[in-house]
């Protein structure tokens, strides 16, 4: 018998206060059966919170046990579970005799329900005296007429047979004789079940004889079936091409269940291509058909993990993972088009393309849920797979540059920077493309790259912030046409919960604002008053190139001088109108500043050539280098994903019966689900490794020394205390108290125990944790010593919020969006003793757990400026973003700058503030070479 503590039913604590011995006495013996219910349910909840009430096991079965309440019995069977049946010589107590007495008369009742619910409550006794007795009444309940209780007795027999065999030595033949009689699909398939568990031979010999009728068992029959083929199969199985067959033919069943365990045991039993692809099948017709979106992602899980094992086998499929995309849920097309897009080749790449325009035609025509974000998928997915496979890029360039006119910012700036990488890898394609995008451009409403003439059409009168005004005063003006003679309003609340006085004044100049806002206006415009000035910043830098382009051409100076005019009055005009009232939001720094240098640049380009070649030169050049970089990145990534079949003759052989953590082979998947999910599997974590997650909590000297493994799990954090007590007296009523800041609650409340002189004791106890913050556990012991009350304060346990931030990857304009969209931003400072710029990026990767999103290629070379974008993710889905700008003090060789670190919670903002500061104080001791 195993020494491991048995799983109780729980049963809720309401917190209310612990009736007396002699008040629960009271209550049994004269109370209602409501009475009753209630003060069973106290006990129950006391007994499992480890306060044993022996003395009420008596008035229990005088004044409960004869009651013929169900709820009451119900209750009962809680009880009997949960109290201590022996006595401290280990034998069972002589009241149990009397308990066991009215178990065999519940065994014996006439009503189904009772027989059925004791039946099942004896799945969960492990005292050998309690069953003996009890044996022939449950072998009795195997003839009974209803079915309820044949299959719970079943049940009953198999438990006690798997802890003690010599009970019931003939069970699996008592079994086989009950299944050749039943008629009852259910009892059937727990009789089944009993004989795959413990006598698996006999239930190969009951199934091979009615091999051919299992295609109509139902669902729980058929996945008994396939329990016993797994089990059948571990070991070398005589009958494994029947038991093949078998299981593809159970992918044709109607069942969902069964066709998914099913299509996960035949990758077991075989890797054939043929069964590899039937299983892959069988996992997108589930996707397709089943309505629930946590079945679709774990099925197309299932299909991109045999992808990555099988390679090209399932190439095949990528149109109908594809069809998925019929799916609202944004997850799943997220999930389904990633799948797809790894299985496209040469002979699929202009059938995937075509269906992906079809979608992509289809969110103009109709209107999806999430449509904006679905269209921005389509348009990156394309873009994929027009730059992977040349020969689509003609057929799709055209038809995306429809979509530069979407009122989505995002998706027109995904197509136009696949425009410009088409442009810049396929050079026979840029004629089209200019003469497309020349007759596009009326229309942009989110990016403006190219030609003057259609600029000014664009963005309409300029200076712009006279001309707004000169509408608003058309309208009106900013004070009314007449006097007011009541300038009293209601209170308005604002937005920082303050009261503001709302006038008719205000509220008709108010009016008229926005009025002139709403009005009507050209497509650039429109943008820069909205609040988009990215997009005037990159205006300013595609002016400054024309200008510079048209100037290098040695051109009429003239011409020249009035189109540097033109240029630089705009981009004064989008900084002033950024600073008045006119916009949604006021310009931000980056782009003032970017505007500013554009500015510089024109009224200086005669004095400064080198600023001129890197606009015209070094830019294009260096994106030149990055979309070489980037596709060198890519084949890199398909190189290392791509396997070889080759095996080294000194590689090392796995049997699974000599593993250490007792894993089937690595293909079973079943399997290493199941150790997973118990934790013996190989996220499992050593014994010696677990010291390092050991916290102090107490004093050496203390009367009560505790220490805490902590471990972080998911969501949760879990802790295990050792108390021990350093003292020669009883400790009584040992409570150990915990409380918490940030955003961690406390799931349970540790009971009370007692601890005698020199014993000790472990606590364990959960912590959930519901956003990456820093968060604080802290708490005391107090106790009981003789008559008086004494307490020791604990240490504090400091969450380590880089358990919950994961390194990530996001695109360039992702990480643009989330910077602008986000709110909360801290920035820390560089003081350290790192003098190596690269070296101090690293450190900071390594404190933040976050990854560099900035290519090595624009890092690399010699420089005493770095500047770098890096970006993580946390496992509650939380983005955290930041920018290093560094540079070398001249002459000291000292590093200064700043880290600016954005999020869209205050918490992780701070959080990771705090962490970039405490790793700057021993910078030098965790630098990485």
């Amino acid at each position: 018998m195993t020494t491991e503590q048995p799983c109780f039913t729980v049963v809720q604590d309401d917190g209310s206060e612990i009736p007396s011995t002699q008040e629960l006495r009271s209550a049994l013996e004269k109370g209602s059966d409501e009475v009753k219910i209630e003060t069973l349910r106290k006990i129950i909840v006391t007994t499992l919170n480890g306060n044993d009430q022996p003395a009420v096991l008596m008035p229990i079965i005088q004044f409960v046990l004869p009651s013929k309440n169900k709820q009451l019995k119900k209750l009962l069977h809680f009880y009997w579970e949960v109290c201590r049946k022996k006595d401290e010589q280990g034998k069972l107590k002589q009241e149990m005799i009397l308990v066991c007495n009215a178990i065999r008369n519940d065994l014996q009742h006439p009503n189904e329900y009772i027989r059925g619910a004791t039946l099942r409550f004896l799945q969960k006794i492990k005292e050998q005296e309690l069953l003996e007795p009890l044996i022939p009444t449950v072998r009795a309940c195997l003839e009974h007429r209803h079915s309820y209780v044949r299959k719970n007795a079943i049940f009953a027999l198999l438990t006690i047979y798997q802890s003690f065999e010599h009970l019931v030595p003939d069970a699996p033949d008592l079994v086989v004789t009950f299944l050749a009689a039943e008629s009852d699909m259910t009892c059937k398939r727990n009789a089944f079940v009993f004989l795959i568990n413990v006598a698996t031979p006999k239930a190969v010999e009951y199934i091979l004889g009615f091999y051919d009728q299992i295609g109509t068992f139902d669902e729980l029959m058929q996945l008994a079936v396939i329990e016993l083929i797994r089990k059948d199969c571990k070991n070398e199985s005589p009958n494994k091409p029947k038991w093949i067959r078998l299981v593809f033919e159970l992918l044709n069943v109607s069942s969902h269940a069964v066709k998914y365990d099913a299509a996960m045991t035949l990758t077991t039993l075989t890797q054939n291509p043929a069964a590899v692809k039937a299983s892959a099948t069988a996992f997108s017709e589930l996707v397709a058909k089943e309505s629930d979106n946590n079945v679709k992602l774990i099925a197309l899980d299932r299909i991109e993990a045999l992808h990555s094992k099988h390679e090209h086998v399932l190439d095949g499929l990528a149109m109908d993972i594809l069809g998925v995309l019929t799916s609202t849920d944004m997850e799943v097309r997220r999930k389904a088009v990633k799948i797809a897009l790894s299985m496209v080749t040469g002979r699929n790449v202009q059938e995937v393309v075509l269906f992906l325009k079809k979608q992509l035609t289809k969110t103009l025509e109709q209107e999806y849920e999430k449509n904006v974000e679905y269209r921005q998928l389509l348009i990156q997915s394309i873009h994929i797979c027009a730059v992977k496979f040349s020969e689509v890029a003609a057929s799709v360039v055209h038809a995306m540059m429809e979509f530069l006119g979407d009122s989505s910012n995002s998706a027109a700036v995904d197509v136009i920077a696949f425009v410009r990488e088409v442009v810049e890898k396929f050079p026979n394609l840029r004629r089209s493309i200019t003469e497309k995008l020349l007759e596009t451009l009326p229309d942009i409403k989110s990016e403006i790259h190219e030609a003057f003439a259609q600029i000014r059409r664009t963005i309409g009168e300029v200076p712009i912030l006279a001309a707004e005004q000169r509408l608003l005063d058309a309208a009106g003006g900013d004070a009314p046409e007449e006097p007011l003679v009541k300038t009293g309003g209601a209170p308005k609340v604002l937005e920082d919960g303050t009261y503001a006085m709302e006038t008719a004044m205000s509220s008709a100049v108010n009016a008229r604002l926005e009025a002139v806002k709403k009005a009507s206006k050209p497509p650039l415009r429109a943008l820069i008053l909205n609040g988009d000035f990215y997009t005037g910043s990159a205006l300013a830098s595609t002016l400054s190139k024309l200008v510079l382009r048209y100037n290098q051409g040695g051109s009429d100076s003239k011409k020249a001088h009035a189109l540097r005019a033109e240029a630089m009055l705009m981009m004064t005009s989008i900084i002033r109108v950024g600073q008045s009232k006119f916009v949604s939001v006021p310009i931000d720094e980056d782009s003032q500043e970017r505007i500013m240098n554009c500015i510089r640049v024109l009224s200086e380009m005669s004095l400064n050539k080198s600023v001129n070649e890197i606009f015209l030169l070094d830019t294009k050049a260096a994106y030149a280098k990055m979309v070489a970089t980037e596709e060198k990145k890519a084949q890199e990534k398909r190189e290392k994903e791509s396997k070889t079949t080759a095996v080294q003759v000194d590689d090392v052989l796995t049997f699974r019966q000599f593993s250490k953590r007792g894993l089937a082979d690595a293909t079973d998947d079943y399997e290493m689900d199941v150790s997973r999910a118990t934790g013996t599997g190989e996220d499992s974590v050593d014994v010696a490794s677990n010291l390092s997650s050991v916290v102090q909590l107490t004093g050496f000297s203390d009367p009560v020394y505790a220490e805490a493994y902590v471990k972080v799990h998911g969501f949760d954090i879990m802790l295990d205390v050792l108390i021990v007590n350093q003292t020669t007296t009883t400790m009584q009523n040992l409570c150990l108290e915990f409380a918490t800041l940030g955003d961690l609650k406390l799931v349970e409340r540790p009971s009370t125990h007692t601890l005698a002189p020199h014993s000790f004791h472990s606590i364990k106890t959960s912590i959930k944790v519901s956003s990456t913050e820093s968060g604080v556990i802290f708490g005391n012991i107090i106790w009981e010593s003789g008559t008086s009350e004494t307490s020791v304060v604990l240490s504090d346990i400091h969450i380590d919020i880089m358990d919950y931030i994961k390194p990530a990857t996001c695109t360039e304009h992702q990480f643009r969006s989330m910077w602008t969209e986000f709110e909360w931003e801290n920035r820390v400072n560089v003081t350290t003793d790192i003098s190596d710029l690269r070296q101090y990026l690293a450190h900071i990767m390594k404190s933040t757990n976050m990854a560099c999103l900035t290519p090595d290629a624009a890092l690399s070379g010699e420089c005493d400026f770095l500047s770098a974008n890096l970006y993580a993710r946390s496992v509650f889905g939380e983005d955290a973003l930041a920018n290093l700008s560094i540079e070398k003090v001249e002459g000291t060789g000292h590093i200064q700058g700043h880290v600016r670190i954005r999020s869209k919670t205050q918490g992780i903002a701070l959080s990771l503030g705090d962490k970039i500061t405490l790793s700057q104080k021993d910078g030098a001791k965790h630098s990485v070479s």
